[in-house]
């Protein structure tokens, strides 16, 4: 009996002391924090994707309260959370578009010829290492394989029919998609973009053609005839310039492949 009440003392005794120790080491190590740090995590919407690049929620709100970080610079907040945080710091919100991710190709199933059939695993970074880098011909295309689907946080991105769409509602502008396709085929765009090339191959016309029916060839139609000179031409790939786009559609009517959409 007595040894059961020393152990009980013991314990006690040791649980006591470990409070007590606890208790002076956080108020020896205690770290201020600053107000509007706090006030600006409370504000962010806690998804910690990344997508405004730093390390988390946290790290935004600690460089936003340091003035190393603009207000609106969560993605996924957008323009709402930037002008509540605007109001923490006492500051005014920059304006800026909303972005959106866009996958830069058209080659479905049934515009894409293929060299070969494929049943390997279904991962585009693994397809890299597979003959010519997947079974479709053209090889700056979408593999299909759904990278980017894994790695959205916000089940935005979907692939349909062998290619991966973006649902622009849903994207949040995180750019978890953007590091995940290895082909580097996605990119931001403005939410209001009209008129974007949905292709990224850099070959010329007469290989593109045998690889896609809706690639861009190069054939500098949509340049010549855009009225407000917002397209150019590099690499047998077309590029709008959306600051200078009007979006008269007189390029989706001249491309020849209807790369442009």
């Amino acid at each position: 009996m007595s040894g059961i009440i020393t152990a009980t003392v013991v314990v006690a005794a040791v649980g006591l002391f470990i409070g007590v120790f606890l208790g002076i080491a956080a108020i020896q190590f205690h770290v201020e924090t600053d107000p509007k740090e706090e006030a600006v995590l409370a504000a962010l919407p806690g998804n910690n994707c990344g997508g405004c690049g730093f390390a988390g929620c946290s790290g935004l709100a600690a460089a936003i309260a340091k003035g190393e970080a603009a207000v609106n610079a969560c993605p996924v907040g957008g323009e709402p959370v930037g002008n509540v945080i605007a109001g923490i710091m006492g500051v005014e919100a920059e304006a800026g578009e909303k972005q959106v991710a866009f996958v830069r190709c058209k080659g479905t199933c049934d515009k894409t010829t293929t060299d070969y059939d494929y049943s390997g695993v279904e991962d585009c970074t693994f397809a890299a290492f597979t003959p010519a880098s997947g079974p479709k011909t053209c090889t700056y295309g979408c593999t299909g394989f759904g990278n980017c689907v894994k790695a959205c946080p916000f089940d935005a991105i979907h692939v349909v029919d062998g290619v991966a769409i973006v649902d622009k509602d849903a994207c949040k502008a995180c750019g978890k998609c953007i590091e995940a396709c290895p082909r580097n085929l996605i990119t931001l765009v403005p939410y209001s973009a009209k008129h974007i090339v949905a292709c990224s191959s850099k070959d010329k016309g007469p290989v593109v053609m045998k690889a896609c029916q809706t690639g861009c060839i190069g054939c500098q139609l949509c340049k010549k005839n855009c009225p407000s000179e917002a397209i150019t031409v590099e690499d047998f790939l077309a590029e709008i310039d959306q600051s200078k786009c009007v979006s008269c559609g007189i390029c989706v009517e001249k491309c020849p492949k209807k790369a442009i959409i």
